[in-house]
């Protein structure tokens, strides 16, 4: 059976816009990834990638493949193609953002576990976007 027509295009409007929201920051923050110096997050990710990969892969390679995946997964949010894959693309990386607080404590936090650091805030504000690829996850399957 057919829902109320404005409730769909309300729906429609509201991950619209969602969706090319979250898919412009993946976008930017993953092309700045591509050019040395110009990305804030480079060491951090940089060394994040070294350490979860234990020295297996170098900064560079990994920052490289990072860049690409981010940038992918932008692109993907702002065309809204393989819109789910691209979420949950998103989903594993943005937890993966949460491991320098693991990794690297001495860079996240001045007094652990409620004193943070500019890089700790950088982190923790990506809870709300694991919670908007959640929630968009959901709607996305309840449709």
């Amino acid at each position: 059976m057919l829902s109320n027509p404005l409730v769909i295009i309300r729906r429609i409007d509201r991950t619209w816009l969602i969706l090319r929201g979250l898919g412009l920051v993946y976008l930017w923050f993953g092309f700045l990834k591509f050019f040395p110096g110009l990305s804030p997050a480079e060491e951090l990710a940089g060394a994040t990638i070294s350490q979860l990969t234990l020295g297996l892969m170098d900064a560079p390679t990994g920052l490289f493949l990072l860049a690409f995946w981010e940038t992918v997964v932008g692109l993907l949010l702002l065309t809204g193609l393989f819109k789910r894959i691209a979420l949950h693309a998103a989903t594993v990386h943005i937890c993966c953002t949460f491991l320098p607080l693991i990794f690297f404590p001495q860079w996240c936090f001045t007094q652990i576990p409620f004193g943070l650091t500019l890089v700790g805030q950088y982190i923790i504000k990506n809870v709300v976007f694991l919670g908007i690829m959640l929630l968009l996850l959901r709607w996305d399957r309840i449709r």
